[in-house]
């Protein structure tokens, strides 16, 4: 099986079609950027609570548990969607569980039960991660081989303004600072939410689930989907037998099977950054959902254009070159906030003041940190996007649910262990930094392997 020709795919799906499928990405993209990463998931760690390290280990293990559920469960879901055909019907069904699970997240008052929020956000988390397989699978059905890359880092860019702007009227309109009850711009928060009830924080839930609803609606109505197959029942039988069929496959071809297993790897790194990072900066420093709303907006005003600006270099060099360069950023950015603390930088051997200056992000430590935020805001969107146009590059039409399945399986396979290994090392030591020091493991094999790995992955070598 050579190179995927998706210049000649069946499927034409014009303009409206094209920007249906990426706007996908605008509609999901605010359940991470505001939910899980800089909103409701630092609200978890700081204020539902009153032990900040324990939170960060139970927000830890909430993406252990999805991230094992999703690795076992979406290569064989892939394999489904390639006998049964159509992609929309299982979009649908898992958009229900998301949106039906975000909109819980409201009653996650501080105080109450952990295993509530905990479970919905299991629930939400394997429904968008599973969307995503059957997403992605649509992909090399709709632009040619040459543009992938860039239609690809596009919609991905377009996903973080999309998260952006919720982020935005969040922390302007709704997130409030407990002491003097005003919003970023001074106005009290509508609807009489009460930021010292943790209300600005979960309404993100609410707010997610319906900016999700609306925005997918043009990949239903305006994205063509492929034809339908077989039925569900033969199409479970042949979609389990197939993937049985694909992993004997990777065996005689072993440049997919090396990109996979070094996407594995370094995707590990990339969930922790993206789960952890939010939470652990509001371990470190204390702060309130206002100062995580604003690195959030600052992260995802760098990611935009990291996007638009990747989606070029890939048409240009290729995608391997965008994941190697966007992997070296990333492991900068680890090891530098790492070696932050309130007094100092790299490891010690540069002393900061720990003086307040007042304000947002007061002491130096805080700025140090959102400049090497600023390098994951810049490699964290191109090193999912142009990995995700490295394989559609490689692989054939009529195999693109099963790779795409294997491909989400390669990015959670074992992302519980980035996780794990966060909780395990935190719990061991009361270090959070020590925790997070083990993500550099991660990111550091995985461009090990990559950069042995041919492209595209069809290649032999």
């Amino acid at each position: 099986m050579g190179v995927a020709d998706v210049s000649e795919a069946p499927t034409k799906p014009g303009r409206r079609g094209i920007w249906g499928w990426m706007l996908f990405d605008w509609a999901a993209q605010p359940f991470f950027t505001v939910v899980t990463t800089f909103i409701f998931g630092p609200y978890f760690v700081s204020r539902l609570t009153d032990d900040p390290v324990s939170a960060q280990a139970a927000w830890s293990n909430m993406a252990t548990i999805s991230s094992i559920i999703i690795a076992i469960l979406s290569p064989v879901l892939g394999s489904i969607a390639d006998q049964s055909g159509a992609r929309k019907p299982w979009i649908a069904a898992f958009a229900a569980v998301k949106i039906a699970s975000l909109m819980m997240l409201w009653f996650a008052a501080p105080g109450s039960p952990l295993v509530w929020p905990i479970t919905f956000m299991i629930l939400a988390s394997i429904a968008a991660e599973f969307s995503i397989v059957f997403n992605d699978s649509m992909m090399p059905r709709l632009v040619s081989r040459e543009d992938v890359g860039r239609i690809s880092n596009t919609a991905w860019g377009i996903g973080y303004l999309g998260g952006m702007v919720v982020l935005i009227a969040v922390v302007a309109l709704l997130a409030a600072n407990p002491q003097t009850g005003r919003t970023l711009i001074g106005i009290t928060p509508p609807f009489g939410l009460d930021a010292n009830l943790g209300e600005d924080a979960r309404i993100t839930g609410p707010i997610a689930a319906v900016w999700y609803f609306l925005f997918i609606l043009p990949m239903f109505f305006f994205t063509p989907d492929a034809e339908r197959g077989k039925p569900l029942g033969q199409a479970i039988r042949s979609g389990v037998a197939e993937l049985a069929g694909t992993l004997q496959e990777l065996k005689r071809r072993p440049a997919i099977a090396r990109f996979l297993l070094a996407r594995m790897l370094y995707q590990d790194g990339v969930n922790g950054l993206l789960i952890l990072g939010g939470t652990f900066a509001a371990g470190m420093f204390g702060w309130a959902t206002i100062e995580i709303g604003l690195y959030g907006i600052i992260l995802n005003v760098v990611a935009i254009f990291g996007c638009i600006a990747a989606g070029f270099l890939d048409r240009w060099l290729g995608s391997k070159i965008v994941v190697v360069v966007s992997l070296v950023l990333l492991l900068t950015a680890t090891i530098g906030i790492v070696s932050i603390s309130p007094g100092s930088v790299l490891f010690g051997l540069m002393p900061l003041s720990t003086q307040d200056s007042g304000g947002w992000f007061g002491t130096t430590a805080e700025r140090a940190y959102i400049l090497f935020g600023l390098l994951i805001g810049i490699a964290f969107g191109p090193v999912q996007a142009s990995s995700r146009s490295y394989l559609a590059r490689s692989i054939d039409l009529d195999e693109a649910g099963r790779y795409f399945g294997i491909y989400a399986l390669s990015g959670r396979a074992t992302s519980f262990l980035a996780t794990l290994s966060f909780s395990l090392v935190t719990y061991a030591t009361g270090s959070a930094h020590l925790g997070m020091a083990t993500l550099v493991i991660f990111l550091g094999a995985g461009l090990a392997l990559l950069a042995a790995t041919p492209y595209p992955a069809s290649r032999s070598k």
